[in-house]
């Protein structure tokens, strides 16, 4: 059986981080999915402020139109009230870039309960908290091109 490979178009199509790509593709071709994504999932783990910058550099807003794989992912995150545009300007003005969450399954009262939430990270807790959401949108996207 041959083994489960990907191109670096893809993957840069699901994290814009070019150094994660290289490391995914140098262990093609994996056994499995599970490994693939496994892999992905290391390489994503920890990202370099350049790194970071780059892959928010891609990310709209919530609750704002991006692209139609962002408009999938946030199909729950309407924000009527615009209380997703107040928070995302607090947290912007706080962290100094945009927020990100996995929005996928979210609805905006969870992800307004989220950014109420991780508003009061300290920087370092809210760094690592936006690379383990990109990393959850960078697998959920490469999962649904498998």
């Amino acid at each position: 059986m041959p083994g489960v490979a990907t191109t670096r178009e893809t993957l840069l199509g699901c994290l814009t981080v070019p150094r994660w790509a290289d490391d995914v593709l140098a262990g093609q071709p994996y056994a499995d999915r599970a490994a693939l994504l496994r892999a992905a999932s290391v390489a994503a783990g920890e990202l370099t402020d350049e790194e970071l910058d780059q892959a928010l550099a891609g990310h709209p807003r919530i609750g704002e139109r991006g692209d139609a794989q962002s408009q999938r992912e946030q199909s729950g995150a309407g924000d009527p009230t615009g209380r997703l545009a107040a928070g995302n300007a607090a947290y912007e003005q706080r962290f100094g870039r945009v927020f990100l969450i996995r929005a996928a399954g979210r609805d905006a009262e969870q992800i307004l309960g989220e950014l109420d939430r991780r508003l009061r990270n300290d920087d370092r807790a809210e760094r690592a908290e936006t690379v383990d959401n990109l990393r959850e949108i960078a697998l959920l996207r490469l999962e649904a091109t498998l």
